[in-house]
This record gives C-alpha cells, sequence and structure tokens, in this order.
C-alpha cells in the first residue's frame, strides 16, 4: 500500500525528477480509513499533477487520489445532476458530458488535471467556472476522518479559488463531485477567440460540440502538450484591479486586454498581456522559458529543476510590478 522514495516524475506535468518520502495510491474511499497511522507528514494530495511545482523532493506523504466512476445520478426534462469521481481525467469527463448531449461544461474542453482538483482552483475558461454547473461534492475530511457534503455555497468559490485552497487545504480531499448539466443549454460564445474558430470552421449556429471543438482547436494551437513540452497551463492567474488603476493603464497602454468582472468595482488585466509586454515571452534564461505561443505558460524545456521555475517566475513577477505595479499571484501551486 504505501511506497517509499517513490519518484514523481511521471505523475506531474512539468517532467521534474523529484521523489517523496512516501507515497499511497488511493483508488477506493474506503482506503482512507485503513492508512498507516505512522505515515511522514505532511500529507500532499495529488491529482493529475498537472498545478504544481515541485522545488525539492517532498519530505511527507503524497496521497494520489486516483478513484474512478462516473454516471448520471439524476435527470428531468430540462437538466442531469451527473458525477465523476474524483481520479477521472478532467477532459475526457468533459467529452462524457457532451456524449450525454448535455451543456455547460463544453467551454472547459482540454483543461489538464483531474476532476477532483477543478474545483479546489475553481478551473474556468472562456466565460465558464466551475462554479456556475457544480451541484455539489463529497470530500474526505481528515480531522474528522468522515466523508463530508458539500452545497455550492459552502465551498466559498473565487477566482480560481475555494475554501479547499484556503482553510480547508490539507484538511479535505475531494473524491466525488456532481454537476448540473442542462439538455437545452445556453451557450457562451461571446469570446472574441471562439467566435472566430467557429467563423474559421464555417458554423453559423453552433452546438456544444462546435463549441468544445473550437475551445480545443484554440488550446491546442496555443498551449503546449506537456507530454512533449514540460508545463502547468497558466501558471498566473490574471490580476483583478481597482477601476481607477484600469482606466490610467488604457489611457497608457490602449491595446491593453481589460475584461469586466462579478465585482463592479474590479476589473480584470490579462497576464499574458502583460508578461509580453514586459519581454518575457519566448525568452530563454538557461533551461526555462515564457511559451513562445503564449506567455502565461511557464516551460521546462527539458532539463530545468523546480527552483530555476520558480526563480524565473519570480523574475516575471518582478518586472511586471515595476513595469505596471501590477502583482502576479501564481495559480499553480509550489512546494
Amino acid at each position: 500500500m504505501v511506497k517509499y522514495n517513490f519518484s514523481l516524475k511521471s505523475l506531474n506535468t512539468f517532467g521534474l525528477n523529484v521523489s517523496a518520502a512516501a507515497y499511497v495510491r488511493i483508488n477506493d474511499v474506503a482506503m482512507f480509513e485503513k492508512l498507516p497511522k505512522n505515515l511522514p507528514l505532511p500529507y500532499f494530495f495529488l491529482g493529475g499533477g498537472s498545478n504544481i511545482l515541485f522545488t525539492k523532493n517532498f519530505p511527507g506523504t503524497v496521497l494520489h487520489i486516483d478513484i474512478r466512476g462516473r454516471g448520471v445520478a439524476s435527470s428531468d426534462e430540462h437538466q442531469s445532476i451527473v458525477y465523476s469521481y474524483a481520479g477521472e481525467n478532467w477532459h475526457e469527463f468533459v467529452r462524457y458530458s457532451l456524449q450525454l448531449n448535455l451543456g455547460g461544461l463544453e467551454n472547459l474542453s482540454l483543461i489538464p488535471g483531474n476532476v477532483g482538483t477543478a474545483p479546489v482552483q475553481n478551473i474556468g475558461a472562456y466565460g465558464v467556472e466551475i462554479k456556475d454547473v457544480l451541484s455539489g461534492l463529497e470530500a474526505w475530511d481528515l480531522k474528522t476522518g468522515k466523508i463530508e457534503c458539500f452545497l455550492p455555497e459552502d465551498c466559498e468559490f473565487d477566482y480560481r479559488t475555494s475554501i479547499f485552497k484556503k482553510e480547508g487545504k490539507n484538511r479535505y480531499i475531494i473524491t466525488k463531485v456532481y454537476f448540473r448539466l442542462d439538455k437545452n443549454p445556453s451557450l457562451k460564445t461571446s469570446y472574441g477567440a471562439i467566435q472566430d474558430e467557429l467563423k474559421k470552421l464555417n458554423i453559423e449556429n453552433p452546438d456544444i460540440h462546435d463549441v468544445s471543438r473550437a475551445v480545443i482547436r484554440i488550446r491546442m494551437s496555443k498551449l503546449p502538450d506537456p507530454n512533449v513540452l514540460g508545463n502547468c497551463g497558466s501558471f498566473f492567474k490574471n490580476p483583478l484591479i481597482e477601476i481607477a488603476q484600469a482606466e490610467s493603464l488604457a489611457a497608457e497602454f490602449p491595446d491593453i486586454p481589460i475584461y469586466p468582472t462579478a465585482n463592479e468595482h474590479l476589473r480584470k488585466v490579462s497576464a499574458g498581456w502583460l508578461i509580453e509586454k514586459c519581454g518575457w515571452k519566448g525568452k530563454v534564461i538557461g533551461q526555462v522559458a515564457m511559451h513562445e505561443k503564449q506567455a502565461l505558460v511557464l516551460t521546462n524545456l527539458g532539463n530545468a529543476n523546480g527552483e530555476e521555475l520558480r526563480q524565473h517566475a519570480l523574475r516575471v513577477k518582478k518586472s511586471v510590478f515595476e513595469k505596471f505595479n501590477i502583482q502576479l499571484e501564481e495559480e499553480v501551486n509550489i512546494l
């Protein structure tokens, strides 16, 4: 059950050659009750490994959540509640929902990672976030040794965060997620990139399958395959800034991408644009670079270690702050 000094190289999408003092693959919820009491601490909960930067060997125990299974929990004439266990691949689950002709997840196609980590980050793309489609979830509480149920309002969702990334971190392990998906969905195609891609495909009246196809084409054109080039997708969050600062930046840089947010006092700025304007897009230092097609993606060009990647991210953050007075925040977890 427990493996010691276990290599994590194949379990992180940066492809970093690091190891864990102890490793346990969890493929059944019942295994939580059987965990040995003397495992090295701290614990780290690993999903698809697509949102983690290991800067050194991990001194504790990695619990690899690999519980599989999916299905339809309930359905009426308008919606279906579809569930997935945490170890299912996210994109494969999106494809499953499309096979059921259910809408809601199509804009989230091809996002790396597993289902269980999707609510932790409140993953989102092209105008849709997990919080928009989540019906509820189940999580193992390490403190009580029981499964706890969470409704959407219990999850404290915000931009790329949730209770599971804040006070619930290192306490709750998400095991099963429920989604409320529509049989007659309202498509979200207002993003210019999606509209442009649909035009290229000569699609005037898209359905959920068309939107998913467009999103996949966009992501494949901009984002490197981690199997070829080590990366974790978007390394930084798009920063939220006050309206006054947004207006000042727009006056100085008319081409800056600025978007409205749910908070009327804040605006969202493209982190990729900020990084590119600071000259980091495609610039190689050692074995590290921000990707040549998408400046938001930090890449391992082959033999970088985690600390070298972290130092490069710090250089980028410092540069953006000095030029724009904006503090970038990592979307990726750094250990």
